[in-house]
């Protein structure tokens, strides 16, 4: 495989002493290129903010191996998921995390883009991103990890083989 990844604008919110007040963030437009050109990027995708198996395992487990990783001669290592910015945020701090960063694609576009966006009706979320991992080199999808039952409202969630450990074994093979 050695598709591009989708060339899109995140909006995202960065903070911003400049602004004061208690709530000192900004927004700002970030392109896919800003993210992947010249770097090699750990990506890993999951269906949203503050979901069981997404804040217990997820998410803590590439924070977890997270210099690991970069130890694999990673550059940076991406959360993404279909909700906003001020989701991803609150997020990231109530589980206290550091290193990995928080890529908001709040309509949808990347993940449309990339072929992962599914319906989750029947959990009342509506259209969110399909739980998967990817290694990504100056832009070009080098090693996709998609979890098994891809399809609209799946009954399950499965996680299987996007987590940390799984990147981590491949990075080092």
């Amino acid at each position: 495989m050695t598709s591009n990844v989708p060339n899109v604008v995140f909006k995202t919110r960065v903070r911003d002493e400049s602004i004061g007040g208690d709530n000192p963030f900004r927004w700002q437009d970030v392109s896919s290129d800003d993210i992947f050109k010249g770097k090699k990027i750990v990506l890993f995708s999951l269906p949203g903010a503050f979901t069981p198996t997404c804040s217990s395992t997820h998410l803590p487990g590439y924070e977890a191996k997270y210099q690991d990783i970069i130890g694999q001669g990673v550059d940076d290592v991406y959360c993404l998921s279909v909700n906003d910015a001020f989701t991803m945020f609150q997020w990231s701090k109530h589980l206290g995390i550091e290193h990995v960063k928080m890529l908001p694609d709040g309509n949808g576009d990347f993940t449309r883009l990339m072929g992962m966006l599914v319906k989750k009706e029947n959990l009342g979320f509506g259209y969110r991103s399909w739980r998967y991992s990817m290694l990504v080199e100056d832009g070009k999808i080098v090693k996709l990890f998609s979890e098994p039952g891809f399809s609209d409202n799946y009954p399950d969630d499965p996680f299987t083989v996007s987590d940390a450990d799984t990147m981590l074994d491949y990075l080092k093979s």
